[in-house]
């Protein structure tokens, strides 16, 4: 494990201490998952899951996952035999993650903020109908741009 991989480990170490002890986190969105809700460089707010209790569909939720945080919107909760199961998407994802418990929500997104690499306010109400497709749409024109703005 290189230098680089240690240090973006301790990071996400820090960060999901802070929030499993109640303290709400501030970190930078990278990534069109949620476009275009959430875009690269937005600065977000996540507040543990404790603070308001169980998130509820349409709300941003911040999901443990082994290589840090990934934040995606709640789209459904399922109860099957007493046990509590929540599926997230990305807004311009083109599928669901896997359904996940309550244990892997660290958060939820609480307020964004602009940055000098993006100043559009993020827009983290909660939203029940994403337009998955179109959002699919927006982002892979906007890859193509940048694609070929490298060429040039």
């Amino acid at each position: 494990m290189n230098n680089s991989n240690k240090s973006q480990n301790i990071v996400k170490d820090i960060g999901l201490s802070l929030l499993a002890e109640g303290k709400t986190i501030r970190i930078k969105a990278h990534g069109y998952s949620m476009y275009p809700c959430i875009k690269p460089g937005s600065m977000i707010l996540i507040e543990p899951i404790s603070v308001k209790g169980r998130p509820v569909p349409g709300e941003i939720i911040a999901i443990r996952r082994e290589n840090g945080l990934i934040v995606h919107r709640l789209t459904k909760i399922f109860i099957k035999y007493g046990i509590i199961t929540f599926i997230a998407r990305g807004d311009s994802n083109s599928f669901a993650d896997n359904p996940l418990r309550l244990e892997k929500i660290a958060g939820r997104v609480v307020r964004a903020e602009t940055t000098g690499e993006n100043s559009s306010l993020a827009d983290i109400r909660i939203n029940r109908r994403p337009h998955y497709f179109l959002n699919r749409i927006r982002v892979i024109w906007i890859h193509i741009k940048m694609k070929i703005r490298r060429l040039k």
